[in-house]
């Protein structure tokens, strides 16, 4: 598939959105896309897919933990989402002793559904647009300042009126670069309890290997379940919450489906930058995502070591790692796809084309656009170096956790004793949740790597880093001498010291704790503009608004989207193959069978292993109902859908809503997506729902799952 010549239409500015292309609004289908979606196979009306009075599609998806997407499938608040979205949570329920994530787990009934520390789900109720009412406050003599404080004075207001005294959470976004806001609103349940998940062979089965890579054999999903008060309201967890009776759940349909029928996803993609100026573009691949991608290699290469050597440290940073490792992959196809597919090129074209556009009479105003553009991103790609790779040093527990309790900490010092006794409770709290998994020989080596690595790449470091690095001659001996040394006179090295420390505090012990001016001159060079470089982006911030909103009025018949910014989509499209690849044993490249994962099989391997059980199902060809129609047990399937990070655990529904499947990932070759649509390569990897189903009944044997869902005839 690598050595494929690509053969591709690039979705730029000006050129018109592909039939497959796009992450529309629900409440704009009907206007902009029904008779297009009744062309290529859905049987639903507008108002079964969004409705504000009537239970609808839109009920049924939901927002999982902030990231990710999920869908409710029972009439008793089952949710369904990516084995990866749930990792951290299966993660934190594990231990040593009860290895879920290795293992697996199947609650027997709802008594020994699980609850982690923190999880929820976010339903969308509605959503309406106040473009006017909020542009009519502000004009062009503005400075990006004053225009920010008004838009944010209007917006609060509109959330307050909105929320209904706090009973729904409301929030306003920008679209088209602030050309148009909408305000959505939601409601969320954070009593959201483990049902079942596979062992991680089987969720993660291909690990970082087949990570964005098709053909796919994983079993990429997890279950939850929403419980409420007795009168379905949110509710903090007790045992006297019931599960949810939802407004609407999803159909499971496993009477399977072939090549090009219709296909529609509803999730919460992340984002997207499809308005991105080639000089953006440029950054990215020559600044800012290598250096990414190098510090990310540096932190996994020493996690995986102490991850390697002790299970509770493996469980304890499983989803750290598994993080870090996906974007580091994620950033390096970015920079190989935008490379080959000449994108930064195919955008200055545009930018040619608009520029030519912008010197006609009546658009004076748009005249300068381009060169204010790409006189901010001349100046800002050491910048971009210099912040991801102090970024990685952030994303360190105990490159972060000092800084994040201090404040904290400061404040509790200050007050008297009486008002300390109320806030210890609440400190102590925090301290335990920051400090759990903490394996201080991992944070110390991590960092010590990346103090290396970012003092010898990056240009103008964090003030406090510089000076360390000349007193220890910026040698490797050096990094691990003081951190070592930093480690052993910080009261932030333990939860016990730190604990110790509150239970007789001192502000200048804490003001010279050695960790705490570490991460606070890092947080401190991360935030820093210099006078050029806030001038640089209120300049910037004007000119990329006026040139999303010149592109549009430049073509005005055309149907336009807006970025991805974490808020409820659809997208549409097909099943479609790839081009024939021999690594696949399936007749055609649109799914994977339990064949071609057993010959992936590499006992003991920690990406291919597979458990006995399964390969046992596989030889007897006990596949039950779940079989498709030619015997073979399919696996994962491929569509051409308009997805991007957020979609993780979005549903896969047929032309009558039903579903079919389980998104999870996307194909490298495609891997500039969140820049350009490739309408040749684009594809959406998903988990079959038959597997899902498969693994659940025959391989768990958990049939009372099954027997909770709504089946199709």
């Amino acid at each position: 598939m690598k050595n494929f010549i690509l053969s591709l239409i690039v979705a730029a500015f000006v050129m018109p959105v592909q039939a497959n292309e796009g992450m529309w609004f629900l409440m704009h289908i009907e206007r902009l896309n029904y008779r297009d979606m009744q062309k290529m196979g859905l049987q639903l009306t507008p108002e079964e897919i969004y409705s504000i009075n009537n239970a609808s599609l839109k009920d049924a998806i939901v927002q999982f933990n902030g990231g990710c997407t999920a869908e409710i499938i029972s009439g008793n608040g089952l949710v369904l989402t990516n084995h990866h979205c749930g990792y951290s949570q299966i993660a934190e329920l594990s231990t040593a002793e009860n290895d879920y994530l290795t293992n697996g787990f199947w609650a027997a009934n709802h008594k020994e559904e699980l609850k982690p520390k923190s999880l929820s789900v976010r339903f969308f109720v509605r959503m309406d647009d106040v473009s006017k009412r909020i542009l009519s406050l502000v004009n062009d003599s503005m400075t990006e300042a004053e225009r920010e404080a008004t838009i944010n004075r209007e917006i609060a207001k509109i959330e307050q009126e909105n929320n209904e005294g706090g009973k729904f959470t409301v929030s306003v976004k920008s679209f088209y670069q602030g050309n148009e806001f909408y305000y959505f609103v939601y409601q969320d349940y954070t009593d959201v309890r483990l049902v079942g998940t596979p062992p991680e062979s089987i969720g993660k089965f291909g690990g970082d290997t087949d990570n964005w890579e098709w053909p796919r054999h994983t079993g990429d999903f997890s279950l939850f379940r929403v419980y409420a008060d007795k009168d379905g309201n949110p509710a903090e967890y007790s045992e006297a919450n019931v599960p949810l009776k939802p407004k609407h759940h999803l159909t499971t349909n496993l009477n399977g489906f072939k090549e090009n029928d219709f296909a529609m996803i509803m999730g919460y993609p992340g984002r997207t930058n499809r308005w991105m100026p080639a000089g953006g573009i440029e950054q990215n691949v020559k600044y800012a995502y290598p250096a990414w991608v190098e510090a990310s290699k540096t932190s996994m290469d020493v996690m995986k070591k102490y991850m390697n050597e002790d299970q509770q440290v493996n469980l304890d940073y499983a989803s750290s790692y598994a993080s870090i490792a996906n974007y580091w992959k994620n950033r390096q196809g970015m920079i190989d796809a935008l490379t080959q597919h000449k994108t930064a090129e195919s955008k200055r074209k545009d930018e040619k084309a608009f520029q030519k556009w912008a010197s006609k009479k009546g658009n004076e105003k748009f005249e300068n656009v381009i060169p204010v553009i790409n006189n901010y991103y001349e100046k800002t790609n050491e910048i971009s170096s210099h912040n991801n790779y102090l970024i990685m040093m952030l994303r360190t527990k105990m490159g972060i956790l000092p800084y994040r309790l201090g404040s904290s900490i400061e404040y509790y010092i200050e007050q008297n004793e009486a008002k300390r006794a109320e806030l210890l409770p609440k400190l102590n709290d925090d301290i335990a949740n920051l400090y759990e998994g903490v394996h201080v020989p991992l944070e110390k080596n991590v960092l010590a790597a990346q103090l290396r690595l970012y003092t010898s790449k990056a240009k103008n470091i964090a003030p406090n880093i510089a000076e360390i690095a000349a007193t220890n001659k910026n040698s490797d001996a050096g990094w691990d001498e003081y951190l070592n040394t930093a480690f052993a006179n910080s009261i932030f090295e333990s939860k016990e010291k730190l604990e110790a420390f509150l239970a007789n505090p001192d502000a200048e012990v804490l003001k010279n704790d050695p960790l705490y001016l570490f991460s606070t001159g890092l947080l401190a060079r991360y935030r820093y503009k210099s006078e050029e470089e806030k001038q640089l982006a209120d300049e910037f911030e004007g000119a990329y608004r006026l040139l999303v909103q010149g592109m549009r009025l430049q073509n005005p018949d055309e149907k336009y989207y807006p970025d991805a910014n974490s808020t409820l989509r659809l997208t549409y499209g097909k099943v479609i193959a790839l081009p024939e690849d021999k690594r696949n044993d399936a007749t055609k490249n649109y799914y994977t069978t339990l064949k071609g994962t057993v010959a992936k099989y590499q006992p003991g391997d920690h990406e291919f292993d597979m458990p006995k059980e399964l390969i046992d199902l596989y030889e007897k060809k006990d596949f039950g109902r779940y079989a498709d129609a030619d015997g073979y047990l399919p696996v994962n399937f491929l569509t051409d859908n308009d997805i991007t990070g957020g979609n993780s655990g979005s549903p896969v529904l047929n032309g009558k809503g039903e579903l079919i499947g389980l998104a999870f990932d996307g194909n490298i070759e495609a891997m500039a997506g969140d820049v350009i649509f490739d309408d040749q390569l684009q594809r959406t990897i998903n988990v079959d729902i038959r597997y899902v189903m498969f693994l659940i009944d025959k391989f768990a044997g958990a049939s009372h799952i099954i027997d909770e869902l709504t089946l199709a005839k």
